[in-house]
């Protein structure tokens, strides 16, 4: 399987062409059997030539989107993110083809949620306050990760994350900040450090008086998961953070971004970020 792999690889850096991890699986099902196969040995092979996937031309599907104050130029076209209507622009899964990156943005805002996203694109979020917005609609993939890292090193602007008030949440975060454990080979080119944690966060709850029904209680599972962070080194290294984890598992409630919308669709572009934005509320 792995002759196989490297086999493909060979051919394809030789076309000088990208492949998905599908596409890979596709080339020889009857030996892969499983797609998990194919993705083990081609980190394998990454890990032992000491290069990331993507420098072998193999890249993730596309599920990163990004809308707001961002110009570049993609293989040679250019990209006006401010021009990309509610949906945003597909984030390209190899980023050494971007050039001219241009930005007037004071900050990133990073979104756990595809629908958090959509209302703030929706609603042109970054004319009021010039940001630049991604989401990957969830966990996070490597192309995100990559780009993210490459605009916050070219633009040099903090990045502020809005994620649920849970501790998967914070772990989409931690992904960001510190790479995934079956990624750890690569996380240099993957991590971006120092990433604020804007909301919503547990004494977000009291402070905007998000309404009981909207809070739910954390399962075994979930406090589980708090204390398990609690222990973590990027956790510890930040005491606002720790209050923040502390207090949710002492009032075992978690809610989501979407909790914000008990007060109207638009509360969380029009009330509460501006407010969070306006008195500089991270940490």
């Amino acid at each position: 399987v792995t002759t196989r792999v490297m086999q493909l690889i060979h051919n394809v850096l030789n076309k000088n062409i990208h492949i998905t991890k599908r596409d890979l699986f596709y080339t020889d099902v009857k030996l892969f059997v499983d797609q998990a196969a194919s993705d083990g040995v081609l980190d394998d092979v990454a890990c032992m030539l000491g290069c990331t996937r993507t420098s072998l031309n193999v890249v993730a599907s596309e599920k990163g989107v990004v809308v707001g104050k961002l110009r570049f130029v993609d293989d040679g076209d250019p990209i006006d993110c401010s021009r990309m209507g509610a949906g945003g622009k597909a984030i390209p899964p190899f980023t050494d083809r971007l050039t001219n990156i241009e930005s007037d943005a004071e900050f990133i805002l990073l979104v756990e949620k595809d629908a958090a996203f959509m209302r703030l694109a929706e609603d042109r979020f970054y004319n009021s306050y010039p940001c630049i917005i991604i989401t990957a609609k969830g966990q996070p993939d490597v192309a995100t990760r990559m780009f993210l890292k490459r605009l916050r090193e070219e633009l040099k602007i903090p990045v502020l994350g809005l994620v649920d008030s849970d501790p998967y949440g914070l772990k989409i975060l931690s992904v960001y900040m510190s790479g995934s454990k079956n990624m750890s080979y690569d996380s240099a080119s993957l991590t971006t450090k120092g990433i604020k944690w804007l909301g919503v966060r547990p004494s977000d709850l009291d402070r905007y008086n998000i309404p009981e029904q909207c809070r739910l209680p954390m399962t075994e599972n979930d406090i589980k998961t708090g204390k398990a962070m609690l222990q973590e080194d990027w956790v510890q290294k930040n005491p606002e953070w720790v209050k923040e984890l502390d207090l949710m598992i002492k009032t075992k409630k978690k809610a989501e971004i979407q909790a914000l919308s008990s007060f109207g669709f638009q509360y969380l572009t029009q009330v509460y970020l501006p407010q969070k934005i306006k008195r500089g509320d991270w940490i």
